[in-house]
């Protein structure tokens, strides 16, 4: 039986989704663009089987592993139940039932069915509609279409036919294709894989660009959807996307090496300089200082930067492991009594809530800010220090593996929804705190510096304990609990 695609004034394949459906590989894969209703066309595959196995009076069952529950419930939702609807709605429930002599000529939804012949006889039966549940959708002769969020259990435990909906996106994507393929090839079933590209560390990226690997492969970009009848506009699209590498990726198919840091190795050494990092240098200019906050195993990092001109020097990094709380506030308390700390940022993420807290009380809300670690913020902190090495605005230490392997370990990753997020994989040394540490220090000078008036106080520099780098300064210079020897004012 030779298949033949689907259309009606009430369901429209595009050419490309009618290539995919017709295309009756055992393994098909298909790389399609964003807003291409690449699951929209996979559904209109399984709808099609099912009502073909109906026909036949068989019985067909898939299983769609999407990359949550919600996607998996939106592929039924948004997909596969409203073409289900549709099928039925047309067909009226009836449909055609004997040997599969068919027709030839081109047919609609509205006759999917086609003439299904013996001799000169047509049979006609009536069929109930299909059963609509939460996770999946029962035909009236027994075949069956069920969404699950992928696991590699759910993997191990799926029956009939499968469909991996934006398998690049699915956690252990090498996992569950280890769980899911030997059930498929022992029960001789269909596997559909469709996805738009996440970087080439997935199977799906194995499987898409392996050659002679005996599947069947569809590659449909945004400019190529587009020629075929897709109804969008490209420059609206590129426009509102704002982000080249997510553009190539999502429209353009481009395969981004998802493994790649922010920050390479390059631009690193690229900012290194052998008199940053040392605290003698200080040239007593204002400073600005970013705090990571220790969790468990994670660095607690301090990270101190100095304007010199237009550069941000460092000037000391402090990083310290598995400390109390005490020791981290006599080490902050530290660094804002010898530098002149014009803003302060702190990680107040969690567990950072009551060191912010601790901190506005002493340094002083006007120069001290907690910041919470969400998607956005994170960002946007770290395109700035980005920026800044980029324009050669900031010197870093050199000669720093740790610092470097830190620096670099942060990845960028763009998610199916388009939005960028940073992730750094846990390692024996921290989860990235230098990088956060240096994201905050940098974001706080790039916000504006506040006025603030000093009077002097009773106690000069020189007699303060010990702290006595500011005793070249010009009179006036005095310790108090505010740093570098001075009292707010108002």
């Amino acid at each position: 039986m030779s298949a033949t695609v689907p259309d009606s004034p009430i369901i429209h394949f595009l050419p490309y989704q009618k290539a995919w459906i017709s295309d009756q590989s055992r393994f098909k894969i298909g790389m399609f663009t964003r807003r291409g209703g690449k699951t929209f066309g996979a559904a209109g595959e399984i709808v099609d089987d099912c009502i073909r196995a109906e026909i036949e009076g068989q019985k067909t069952r898939w299983t769609i592993l999407s990359r949550s529950e919600q996607t998996a419930k939106e592929a039924l939702d948004d997909a596969l139940k409203p073409m289900t609807r549709a099928y039925y709605a047309v067909v009226s429930g009836l449909a055609r039932r004997t040997k599969p002599e068919f027709v030839e000529d081109e047919f609609t939804v509205a006759a999917h069915v086609r003439e299904l012949r013996q001799g000169d006889q047509v049979f006609q039966v009536e069929i109930p509609e299909a059963r609509y549940k939460t996770q999946e959708v029962h035909f009236p002769g027994g075949s069956r279409v069920v969404a699950l969020s992928a696991s590699p259990d759910a993997a191990r435990g799926f029956g009939g036919n499968l469909l991996l909906d934006e398998f690049a996106f699915h956690a252990d994507s090498r996992r569950i294709w280890g769980s899911a393929y030997p059930v498929a090839a022992r029960g001789r079933h269909k596997i559909r894989v469709i996805s738009t590209p996440n970087g080439k560390g997935n199977k799906f990226y194995e499987l898409m660009t392996t050659q002679n690997n005996g599947w069947s492969k569809h590659h449909v970009d945004i400019y190529e959807a587009v020629r075929q009848g897709l109804d969008v506009d490209i420059d609206e699209l590129r426009a509102g996307m704002a982000d080249q590498d997510a553009w190539a990726q999502e429209f353009e198919l481009a395969w981004l090496d998802e493994a790649s840091a922010w920050l390479d190795y390059d631009l690193i050494s690229a900012c290194e300089h052998p008199e940053a990092g040392d605290p003698s240098g200080y040239q007593g200019g204002l400073c600005y200082v970013g705090v990571d906050i220790a969790a468990r195993n994670d660095l607690y990092v301090i990270w101190v930067l100095e304007l010199v001109g237009e550069i941000l020097v460092t000037r000391e990094i402090i990083a310290r492991r598995r400390i109390s709380f005490a020791e981290q506030d006599r080490l902050l308390d530290d660094v804002m009594a010898r530098y002149r700390v014009s803003r302060l940022r702190m990680d107040q993420t969690g567990m950072g809530e009551k060191p912010v807290e601790d901190a506005r009380r002493r340094y002083g809300e006007f120069r001290t800010e907690g910041v919470l670690f969400s998607v956005a913020p994170k960002l946007d902190m770290a395109t700035s220090l980005k920026e800044h090495m980029q324009d050669r605005r900031l010197l870093i230490p050199s000669g720093d593996s740790a610092l470097r392997a830190d620096l670099h370990a942060v990845k960028s990753q763009v998610g199916l929804t388009g939005v960028r997020r940073l992730v750094a994989d846990r390692d024996a040394d921290g989860h990235a705190d230098r990088f956060w540490a240096a994201a905050l220090a940098v974001s706080a000078a790039d916000l504006p510096a506040f006025q603030v008036g000093y009077e002097a106080v009773e106690q000069p520099v020189g007699h303060n304990g010990g702290h006595d780098m500011f005793e070249n300064h010009a009179p006036g210079w005095w310790r108090t609990p505010l740093g570098f020897g001075s009292r707010r004012v108002f």
